[in-house]
């Protein structure tokens, strides 16, 4: 069998110092997971009959079951949304919804640097798509100027390799200017953001404004899955045109389960929001040898211009006992290279203030 076009790729991966290999847990200190809460390690649920280790098909054939509606219900109710829709996670989401939404002659507009499922999504669509620049409210009003059809904006609460917030009053104001309908993925606001850890939107009080939610529970939830929130309509029409859904078998009993667990608990989670938030402060206040993004959230973006620093850098920080890993180019841009750091609810201050002074000193040799 003949493998040389998938060698050749690998070896252009290696000649850029990107090379992606898999890890194992390491037992260091975790400031990689983006399970921000501990809920990962937490969560528990009731032990359920062998049958339950799967849901035996898609939803629309034998695998709708009582629980998955009960969880869905009760997400929209906390959400204070129409309707909720549980997808077996957050890509699956955002290419469900963001490839069956729009049609052709439609528009839709999303923030550079949005997530790969959702350009992947949009790129499964038929309609017409245009990015702007990264929460830059005026070149979002200039594509909005120059869309046609049904238009949709696409952006995140928090950006997932910058780890800041959107500007979201401002761009629901230019939504409901230009009769667009917004989309806000909400995967690392879900359990932090909020009071009870409800999401940006919420927070801001915006609910009414936006036109579907994507939350994800990989994240703060400590579990697995994802759930789109809208109106009642849109769920009827994601269940008849979102592929991701119709051709996937559902998430089993055990993990809507924990699903269900993991919103009993975070929304109470709120000494933990605190002292997450005190290490954010700590630690945006304090003075490194590199170039730190601003960020109010737990992700914080220490940038270590090319592939080859970075990963010497990153190699250095683990063998002092911290895991942290390097976002490398070509996933972010070049000379944008990083160190994302992860702050949670179970880190205290004593581990970071450790990992300041490493990174106060000079760059490594």
């Amino acid at each position: 069998m003949n493998e040389t076009f998938l060698q050749k790729k690998l070896d252009e991966r290696r000649q850029q110092n990107a090379f992606r290999t898999l890890r194992l847990p390491s037992g260091k200190i975790d400031f990689c997971s983006n399970d921000y809460l501990g809920l990962a390690k937490l969560l528990t649920v009731d032990r359920r009959p062998s049958t339950d280790l799967g849901s035996t098909g898609s939803r629309l054939l034998a695998g709708n079951y009582e629980l998955i509606e009960k969880v869905e219900a009760q997400i929209a109710t906390f959400h204070q949304s129409g309707a909720a829709l549980i997808f077996n996670s957050g890509y699956d989401a955002n290419i469900g919804l963001l490839s069956s939404i729009a049609q052709k002659g439609d528009t839709i507009i999303y923030d550079f640097l949005s997530h790969a499922s959702i350009r992947d999504g949009i790129k499964l669509s038929a309609a017409q798509s245009f990015a702007f620049l990264h929460n830059d409210i005026a070149d979002l009003e200039r594509r909005l100027q120059q869309a046609s059809g049904t238009v949709f904006v696409v952006t995140e609460s928090v950006f997932s390799m910058d780890g800041d917030r959107c500007p979201l009053p401002e761009i629901v104001a230019l939504c409901q200017q230009y009769k667009a309908n917004l989309i806000v993925d909400e995967a690392h606001a879900t359990g932090v953001i909020g009071a009870k850890g409800e999401g940006l939107v919420q927070d801001l009080g915006l609910q009414a404004n936006v036109f579907a939610r994507v939350h994800t529970f990989g994240k703060a939830c400590g579990c697995h899955g994802a759930v789109v929130l809208g109106s009642s309509l849109l769920r009827d029409y994601l269940i008849n045109f979102a592929r991701s859904f119709i051709y996937s078998t559902a998430l089993p009993p055990h993990a809507v389960a924990a699903i269900e667990k993991s919103y009993q608990i975070f929304p109470e989670m709120v000494a933990e929001r605190l002292h997450l938030q005190t290490l954010i402060s700590y630690f945006q206040a304090a003075p490194i040898a590199y170039e730190k993004l601003v960020s109010h959230t737990p992700i914080q973006a220490v940038i270590v211009p090319s592939n080859d620093a970075v990963k010497l850098l990153a190699n250095k920080l683990q063998d002092a006992g911290f895991d942290i890993r390097p976002i490398l180019y070509p996933t972010v841009p070049k000379g944008k290279e990083r160190l994302r750091i992860v702050l949670h609810s179970f880190n205290t201050m004593q581990e970071v203030e450790r990992l300041v002074v490493m990174l106060r000193h000079e760059p490594f040799n």
